[in-house]
């Protein structure tokens, strides 16, 4: 993310901003946001489908998608390529030896990691006034969702495979920034921990968001614990900051 973060927009030599394809779920749904019409040639195909998408389905369906095959980038000849801190290290060398820019983008952990990539994103589209009025809707959207009181509520995010977010997680952030405190995490649980629907009954909060769909996070018991509200939680929500 640093080393992107002063990066410039690859030229062109024709005075049209450089065309891209992105190969991370993540990066597709900064992209989709700020590059201009016909810039973003490609996006992940995990875009395309609902359990791995951070983007809306019709949105998606307005790009198409690669399966991050170097054939398949090459095809469509772009200038950059956009991908996660994870692609695979002969493919990265494959699309450098053919002459395309490569640009590797880490995972956010923070609000200011994903401020960070909108910016680097927008700087390599060469639309920055873009990335700034994406930030802008952030920030807009922490700030509405913060509480008007100084209320706390015990909250529990069931994730799929029965596992709970660690203190750090940006999920945790933003449940702290909308009044939910994460009480797996004040349990001295860590990221991916399991959490058992035994100590759920045993010690409920006040608030649990289901996220999972595992047999014991549908237990009938969960409706007869009086002083706890249970709601869906969308896992698509979780993916991408």
């Amino acid at each position: 993310v640093l080393a992107g973060c002063s990066a410039q927009p690859a030229p062109r030599g024709d005075g049209h901003p450089p065309t891209i394809v992105s190969l991370n779920p993540c990066t597709d749904a900064i992209l989709a946001e700020i590059a201009l019409p016909g810039q973003l040639l490609a996006i992940s195909h995990y875009s395309k489908h609902p359990r791995s998408s951070s983007m809306e389905a019709a949105t998606a369906r307005r790009f198409p998608a690669t399966g991050g095959t170097v054939e398949e980038v090459l095809a469509l000849n772009p200038d950059i390529v956009v991908a996660g801190s994870f692609l695979a290290p002969a493919t990265r060398v494959a699309l450098e030896d053919m002459g395309l820019r490569v640009v590797l983008v880490g995972m956010a952990t923070n609000v200011d990691d994903i401020m960070a990539q909108v910016r680097e994103m927008a700087a390599l589209a060469g639309n920055p006034s873009a990335g700034e009025r994406l930030v802008n809707r952030i920030e807009g959207a922490l700030a509405a969702a913060r509480p008007n009181t100084g209320q706390r509520v015990s909250t529990v995010l069931w994730q799929p495979d029965g596992i709970v977010p660690g203190g750090e997680q940006l999920i945790s952030v933003l449940m702290a920034n909308a009044g939910l405190d994460n009480q797996s995490a004040e349990r001295g649980m860590a990221q991916a921990d399991y959490l058992s629907l035994e100590q759920v009954v045993a010690d409920p909060p006040q608030l649990l968001l289901v996220a999972g769909s595992e047999r014991g996070q549908r237990h009938p018991v969960l409706e007869e614990l009086p002083d706890m509200t249970r709601a869906s939680f969308d896992p698509a929500l979780l993916y991408c900051g």
